[in-house]
């Protein structure tokens, strides 16, 4: 007895006897709060307590008849119930003069799902729902129930004999007819995809990529269309608002998910198309950009599908993203170098400074382009070792493209000595020109032989000319051919190099023949010697090694 004299019980008694008193089933509409009029709504809608003129008093009056507010009250129990609309009646606020904090207004929103669905407080003291609600309630209910299935709701019994674990025998059929239905729609789909489309593929021309690609995405495909189908039918079942509630939690995840399976594996195609692009070009540097686009989809697929997902969730998408977008800023400035990187990667694939294989000198960097990412860029050096080139660095800095080039330079000065004629110098001349027309890998409408400087040591003719071909190697070999003609031309002659010494040369000594020496053949021999090396039907330079 003691027990029950202290204070504190006592309260703790009161509050429990008036919240049970609160929890009891109403006996009459009770519009005194939003509380009140809601389970005013929903539980006279009830099967053990079906009194649908009661549930249309939170309807206003004015121009309706009694008949269309039954009609407003039903339709939005089952636009909740068919979409799993969980209202949890218990959580609604109590306080008869309730401030929405937003507005600044007697209002409730019901859900957040539909803001247009709310409760405003009149001049009689009482909650109803509004006139936006009320003229909102037929569109809902056209996008719950769909290709006229709000129709087939009206045939199907509300109330039925008594229940099995909660559920109507009609309703257990219902389901029962709903997975098969689904089942058969499912086959059916995904023999379409199988045999439809990949069959036109294959006679197209089109086996491998039918069989890669499109057959993968048949089933994923067919399971979306299979939630879509139950999208529309479940809610015809009419379940128990908790079961609908996790039931279309599954639907509302599984719709963007199957469809995210779809457009990931959808990416592969795409990628194929571009694989095709790239290839009837020339630039190499697009076969580094197809696999580098294919992620960046795949990437932005798989984001994009998480999002809708986590959005029909009820996750509030619109706060985590702009969480994300704080957080992003400080790791924006964290990764400044990173993110520089990958803009320096995009000026790379738009510019197109260079492509996989050109030789590229920057700085100290000299080797070829093997491959160009989003961060950095590898470049095998000529000593085969592999330099990682971050890729802001790159698109900063000036770089001279060899690979571009449409001529090779070749420029070298021969150094004849002093002691060579004149008329012997010019007739070396002619026979280099002869030599650099007759090859067939040098540029015939622009090159320079000439006698250009007296040097120190030596009478030096400048050999500048150009090479037409594409690659290092090809150049070494067309080099080392000319080198050896002009090595012949110089021997045929009696041409002697001279050597960048100083000498001390006496012309006669006592009892010895002169040092000096001698050219005793004419011009004319000297010719034909040169004529018959240099002919074409002599085997000379046009001979191709």
């Amino acid at each position: 007895m003691k027990l029950f004299r202290s204070p504190l019980v006592l309260v703790l008694l009161f509050i429990a006897s008036v919240a049970g008193a609160q929890d009891e089933p109403l006996s009459y509409a009770n519009l005194s709060s939003p509380y009140f009029a809601v389970k005013t709504h929903l539980q006279f809608l009830e099967e053990d307590s079906y009194k649908p003129e009661q549930a249309a008093k939170v309807f206003r009056s004015q121009g309706r008849k009694e008949s269309e507010r039954k009609q407003l009250a039903i339709r939005l129990q089952q636009i909740l119930n068919g979409e799993g609309i969980y209202i949890d009646v218990e959580e609604l606020p109590r306080q008869k003069n309730y401030l929405d904090s937003a507005s600044g207004q007697h209002k409730y929103v019901l859900t957040a799902r539909h803001p247009e669905i709310y409760l405003v407080r009149g001049t009689d003291g009482r909650w109803r729902y509004s006139e936006t609600t009320a003229n909102a309630i037929d569109e809902l209910y056209k996008q719950v129930y769909p290709f006229g299935a709000h129709k087939l709701l009206d045939l199907l019994p509300r109330l039925g004999p008594k229940k099995f674990f909660g559920i109507h025998l009609w309703q257990y059929i219902t389901i029962l007819l709903i997975v098969v239905l689904g089942s058969a729609f499912h086959k059916l789909m995904t023999f379409l995809f199988r045999r439809g489309i990949s069959g036109l593929l294959s006679r197209m021309g089109y086996a491998e990529l039918a069989k890669r690609f499109v057959l993968p995405v048949a089933r994923p495909a067919s399971l979306l269309f299979v939630f879509m189908l139950l999208g529309v039918l479940v809610p015809l079942v009419q379940l128990p608002v908790v079961l609908s509630k996790w039931i279309f939690l599954v639907i509302r995840a599984a719709l963007p998910f199957f469809a995210t399976v779809v457009f990931y594996r959808l990416v592969d195609l795409v990628g194929i198309y571009m694989e095709r692009l790239s290839d009837s070009t020339e630039n190499t540097l697009d076969d580094q950009l197809v696999p580098l686009v294919r992620k960046v989809l795949r990437t932005f697929v798989v984001i994009v599908g998480a999002l809708f997902i986590l959005d029909n969730l009820d996750f509030n998408v619109t706060a985590f993203l702009a969480g994300l977008s704080i957080g992003g800023l400080a790791f924006a400035l964290a990764a400044q170098d990173t993110i520089k990187n990958f803009f320096g990667s995009l000026m790379i694939f738009i510019d197109k400074p260079f492509q996989i294989g050109d030789w590229v000198t920057s700085g100290e960097i000299d080797g070829t382009v093997e491959e160009v990412g989003f961060r950095s860029t590898r470049i095998r050096t000529f000593r085969n070792s592999v330099t990682y080139v971050p890729n802001g660095k790159l698109a900063d800095a000036v770089v001279d493209n060899h690979g571009l080039r449409q001529y090779r330079r070749f420029s070298t000065k021969l150094a004849l000595t002093y002691d060579t004629p004149p008329q012997l110098v010019e007739l070396f001349v002619e026979g280099l020109r002869r030599i650099v027309v007759q090859h067939p890998h040098t540029r015939k409408d622009y090159y320079e032989v000439h006698l250009n400087e007296l040097g120190a040591h030596s009478l030096d003719v400048l050999f500048y000319v150009f090479f037409t071909v594409p690659t290092w190697s090809e150049e070494l070999k067309a080099r080392h051919e000319i080198l050896l003609q002009i090595m012949k031309l110089a021997e045929t002659l009696g041409i002697r190099f001279a050597f960048p010494t100083q000498t001390l040369h006496m012309e006669t000594f006592p009892g010895h023949p002169s040092l000096m020496p001698g050219y005793n053949r004419t011009t004319e021999e000297l010719r034909a010697e040169m004529d018959k090396l240099l002919s074409v039907n002599g085997g000379g330079v046009a001979v191709r090694v």
